[in-house]
């Protein structure tokens, strides 16, 4: 990370432009007081390139490298508050550490996070976003996201940031009884974003929220 971050912004970047942000989220819908003050007090702006900063309380997803993209706002409200319309997980295990945007949203809300990333250089770059923003309830770990953590498991809730063509058996043992996932299923282009809860034993119940688009979950772990 080279040189300090702006974290309070000015402009286009600045508290004010959060705040418009979830102004404009709460009239979509999200209406969860937690996610919105989330949404208000983590700045975008840091988790993507400063090239694209001005854009960066768009509701529009962006590109960061690696072919991989940063969740417009109004999906990464729309997921947190489906995973927390419960009550605060204590245990959250994200799949897809990405920009680490999701990641600081989720430790605002969440005892802890557990997030699994396959590329080593996205993760290294969340990494020191989430030190400057002082956020401690994070651990990391460079692997294949389709496996999840499961030595760290079982999780109260699981949200998985890039689209698998089923829900993976192995993120669901991973689901502690009462637990919910939420995720994007399906192939390349329009996927279901889904919550699966779990009963208390191997019972799933599955529902769509609506629908969405991400990048397919890809298997293997890569430095680059």
């Amino acid at each position: 990370m080279s040189g300090k971050l702006d974290i309070d912004g000015i402009g286009m970047t600045s508290q004010r432009a959060r705040n418009r942000l979830a102004d404009r989220l709460a009239k979509e819908g999200i209406h969860h007081a937690g996610v919105l003050d989330a949404l208000r007090t983590t700045p975008r702006h840091i988790f993507i390139d400063e090239a694209l900063a001005h854009r960066a309380y768009d509701d529009t997803p962006l590109p960061i490298g690696h072919g991989q993209t940063i969740s417009q706002p109004y999906i990464v409200a729309t997921m947190t508050q489906a995973l927390v319309a419960e009550g605060k997980p204590r245990r959250v295990l994200e799949v897809g550490t990405g920009s680490g945007y999701q990641t600081a949203v989720l430790a605002a809300l969440v005892e802890q996070v557990y997030s699994v990333e396959r590329i080593a250089a996205l993760q290294k770059r969340a990494r020191e976003r989430l030190r400057a923003l002082r956020l401690r309830n994070v651990r990391f770990r460079h692997a294949d996201g389709g496996f999840g953590w499961p030595e760290q498991s079982p999780y109260d809730a699981i949200l998985v940031t890039a689209a698998p063509r089923f829900v993976p058996d192995e993120l669901k043992k991973q689901l502690a009884p009462g637990g919910r996932m939420v995720l994007p299923v399906g192939g390349e282009g329009v996927q279901e974003l889904v919550i699966v809860e779990r009963g208390d034993a191997d019972e799933f119940s599955q529902r769509t929220l609506e629908f969405v688009r991400f990048v397919p979950l890809v298997s293997g772990t890569a430095r680059e």
